[in-house]
């Protein structure tokens, strides 16, 4: 009886170079899937990628605060660190789906079938969703079904199981084990160096077969020729530019125009819309007596208008980096939406983007005399794929979840009570106003500095409303106040400096705070950005020596 127990516990506990072989054997399966998903999605479309359209859902389906969470802890790096996760969650389970196939072969089946569903399920939740998307994830499941089954070796019967036909009698008044005793399962013959050798091989083919699929997807929906060739027209009224003393030459501090390949970038997009103008179109339709459709030629045919605007995301903590200046150039929109003829009643204007993002605007204020731009270029160029080509929408005075719908393809004349945004559905304040705001760039957090005299510095904004003063205090001191740059306009921020008087050594505490220019100062109460904006005065810790 003692060699059967020891034939079964051999069964239940394989010896380490199997264990090892069965997890590459899982692996292999997981890597084919991917890739042959990527390879799939090239001629599907970018977004039905099963990893991008599960990492899509994950964004979509994740409370607030831990969306917040993660743009706190990774910044513009959240969608890396997501899609790192996915990639690493995956592989674990594919490590752990190899062993469990070996014994129970059913697994090698409805464990795949199961992750298709979900990539399936997850690239047709999408709003944009189209019926196709769901044959990446489809694809991706027969491969690792087909890898496992290939890799998995061939079940033989055990050695020492019952043989077919008559029981055999037990000879009487023996202890010895005969044949009846022995388990009659079968067993996987051992992995030999073959099968690790093919799995190794399926892995490196899969690595191949991925990148090959992104390329190929890139390839395909490249735009970056279409923009290359675009020809912007001259606005009809060009702004001069900003007056010289409006920008400090200050090291450190943060430009007045902030650099393009340096602006901020906060969405949930994990692949980037790419529409070719020639193909774009907008609708505006909805509460409008006239609805609109324009082509990208006919949008770039109507008075162009620029404007300088700063703009910012409301899930910018306080001092954060979430905000940016640049010249928008761009068609206005209340002209447009007078064309359509808003009807009584509306106060909403909905903004749809190319993947099916939502942004909702107080109509009210894209009506009221500001400028609201459809714009198609930033810092004199065609927009960057990454901030909405070929077309975005921008409305002073609003962060940019109310405001700033990027890759933007609809336009719908609404209600709130009708229509809730995206963003609002998740508990976010549907009007978006930015709050006043200063930020103390110089000198940097925790820095070190000479005795004597020091330069502080920084930028303020209140949006649409301008910024009439900043103050500067040191260690819970006396407010005194800032000097500032020349106002470039209430849309733009604004450069401050001050200057510390006889800084003694040891370590102290920096404060800013801003009023606009309607004489509201800055709010020193302390609040995190969910549901309307970050709150409080910027401070920062320096060592004096």
């Amino acid at each position: 009886m003692s060699n059967d127990v020891t034939t079964v516990r051999a069964r239940r506990r394989p010896p380490a170079r199997v264990l090892l072989a069965r997890i590459a054997y899982g692996i292999a399966a997981a890597c084919a899937a991917v890739a042959v998903g990527e390879a799939a999605a090239a001629f599907v479309r970018p977004q039905a990628a099963p990893v991008v359209a599960i990492g899509s859902a994950a964004i979509d389906l994740a409370p607030t605060p831990v969306k917040e969470w993660a743009v706190r802890s990774f910044g513009t790096s959240d969608k890396t660190v997501l899609l790192t996760g996915i990639y690493t969650t995956t592989g674990l389970l594919a490590a752990a789906l190899g062993p469990l196939a070996a014994r129970r072969r059913a697994a090698a089946t409805v464990l795949p079938a199961a992750f298709g569903a979900l990539g399936a399920w997850a690239a047709l939740a999408r709003p944009d969703a189209r019926p196709t998307d769901a044959l990446p994830s489809a694809a991706a499941a027969l491969a690792a079904v087909a890898v496992l089954l290939l890799l998995l070796p061939h079940r033989r019967p055990h050695p020492t199981a019952r043989p077919s036909g008559p029981e055999p009698q037990r000879p009487t008044g023996t202890g010895a084990p005969g044949p009846t005793d022995a388990p009659a399962a079968a067993v996987d013959a051992h992995p030999g160096r073959r099968g690790v050798l093919t799995a190794g091989a399926v892995i490196a083919l899969s690595a191949g077969v991925a990148s090959g699929g992104r390329y190929l997807s890139e390839r395909r929906n490249d735009v970056s020729a279409a923009r290359a060739a675009l020809t912007l027209p001259p606005p009809a009224r060009p702004l001069p530019p900003p007056a010289s003393p409006a920008a400090l030459p200050i090291p450190g501090l943060a430009p007045l125009r902030t650099p393009v390949g340096d602006f901020y970038r906060v969405d949930t997009a994990l692949t980037l819309p790419r529409i070719d103008p020639h193909d774009w179109t907008l609708r505006i339709h909805g509460m409008v007596d006239h609805p609109v459709e324009l082509s990208f030629a006919d949008l770039l045919a109507l008075p162009l208008e620029e404007l300088d605007h700063t703009l910012s995301c409301v899930s910018s903590e306080v001092g954060g980096p979430y905000v940016g200046t640049t010249r928008w150039l761009g068609a206005p929109l209340p002209a447009l939406l007078r064309r359509a003829g808003v009807r009584a009643g509306a106060d909403q204007l909905l903004g749809r983007s190319q993947d099916g993002m939502t942004i909702g605007t107080p109509l009210e204020c894209v009506l009221d005399g500001r400028t609201a731009l459809l714009a198609v270029a930033m810092d004199g160029a065609p927009l960057p794929v990454a901030h909405g080509f070929p077309c975005r929408s921008v409305v002073p005075g609003l962060y940019g979840y109310t405001s700033a719908t990027k890759w933007l393809v609809d336009l719908e004349v609404t209600t709130f009570a009708a229509r809730d945004p995206y963003w609002v559905q998740r508990g976010w304040d549907r009007t978006g106003e930015v709050r006043t705001a200063s930020r103390i760039d110089v000198p940097a957090a925790f820095a070190r500095v000479q005795a004597g005299d020091v330069t502080v510095a920084g930028t303020a904004w209140a949006t649409h409303r301008g910024v009439a003063a900043v103050e500067v205090r040191v260690d819970g001191g006396p407010w005194q106040e800032a000097a500032l740059a020349a106002d470039a306009g209430p849309d733009m921020w604004r450069q401050w400096h001050h200057t510390w008087r006889s800084a003694t050594p040891g370590t102290h505490r920096l404060e800013v705070r801003a009023t606009d220019a309607a004489g509201a100062v800055q709010d020193e109460t302390r609040r995190p950005p969910f549901p309307s904006g970050a709150t409080g005065w910027h401070s920062t810790v320096v060592t004096v020596h």
